[in-house]
């Protein structure tokens, strides 16, 4: 399948009192139009780094050092600032982390939802279509929500909101960043719920980030494992989780609560820490963590390819 948006080889770092802080290395993605892919990895590896550069959204300090971000073909991170601004929204769209904070609180839900749609498609930012979109994503009575602020909602019901916002302009691409970590577990459910039901009408590619094993099985087609700052894993869902290939891999699954035994009165762990993003060693940097390190280890790390779709960033993936 042709992709509708990649991630090429791209480097990203932050420049910090100890120096460089390696937020993300030769980072490799691709999705395609209907696809859904799921970014995982421990808080701290780069996945909202990746989700930034996907919109490029960067903070200031941010310095690309390589690489491209390709949407329909178009480097974005080679445009002009108004070049940009013209394809978010309407090309690409994001769903930030915290629905608390996503709107400002002395204006009304539907002024912010007309004047978002307004700048792009003056058409768009009608109440009548604003009220469909906010009545798509589940929101009930949505012609009297436009007229609410947003203390008047739950956080549930403003990520919902947040949601419309991002498909106001029908964008090929649909980035949400953490989408259900500020929520309670009802309202959790009931967002993977509307994301599920969006596959089936929305005519583009999503990305979920999240370190939620079951958002990203019960929604995506493809997952990229995250560890600092490099994709050391990724393949189809079903593959990966029944047969993960890289020890990072296979220490998150285990950490899973759905699959822990409360009998053993033990709640899994990955030992040590994520390294040093100032300071990362020339080869595997999971390595001080890793129960089957070797040796070879210590040089630099060979992508390998054990199935179609998989890649694997491990010396004891390789034949």
């Amino acid at each position: 399948m042709t992709a509708i948006i990649s991630v090429e080889n791209l480097s990203i770092s932050y420049r910090v009192p100890g120096g460089n802080l390696r937020a993300l290395r030769d980072v490799s993605l691709s999705v395609a139009r209907g696809e859904v892919l799921g970014i995982m990895g421990e808080s701290g590896c780069g996945k909202s780094t990746l989700a930034a550069a996907m919109i490029n959204l960067l903070p200031t300090g941010a310095r690309i050092s390589a690489g491209a971000v390709r949407l329909a073909g178009t480097d974005m991170l080679r445009l002009s600032p108004e070049d940009q601004r013209r394809l978010r929204g309407r090309s690409v769209a994001m769903v930030f982390q915290d629905p608390m904070t996503a709107f400002n609180p002395v204006l009304t839900i539907g002024r912010q939802l007309a004047d978002f749609a307004g700048a792009h498609d003056p058409a768009r930012a009608a109440p009548a279509a604003l009220a469909a979109m906010l009545g798509r994503v589940g929101i009930p009575d949505p012609q009297r929500c436009l007229d609410r602020y947003p203390h008047e909602l739950s956080g549930g019901m403003r990520q919902r909101v947040a949601i419309a916002a991002a498909l106001l302009m029908q964008p090929d691409v649909l980035i949400a960043d953490e989408p259900t970590t500020a929520l309670d577990v009802t309202m959790e459910a009931q967002i993977i719920h509307l994301l599920r039901d969006l596959r089936s009408s929305f005519d583009g590619a999503i990305v979920i980030v999240t370190h939620h094993l079951g958002v990203i099985a019960e929604l995506c087609d493809r997952v990229a494992v995250m560890y600092a700052g490099q994709v050391v894993e990724e393949g189809p869902v079903d593959s990966l989780f029944h047969d993960p290939r890289h020890p990072y891999t296979r220490a998150l699954l285990a950490c899973d609560p759905a699959v822990v035994d409360p009998a053993s009165g033990r709640l899994p762990a990955i030992g040590g820490r994520i390294p040093d993003l100032t300071a990362l060693p020339e080869g595997c940097a999971f390595a001080p963590r890793c129960g089957m390190a070797q040796p070879a280890c210590a040089s630099p790390v060979p992508r390998h390819h054990p199935g179609p779709g998989r890649s694997v960033l491990c010396h004891g993936a390789g034949p």
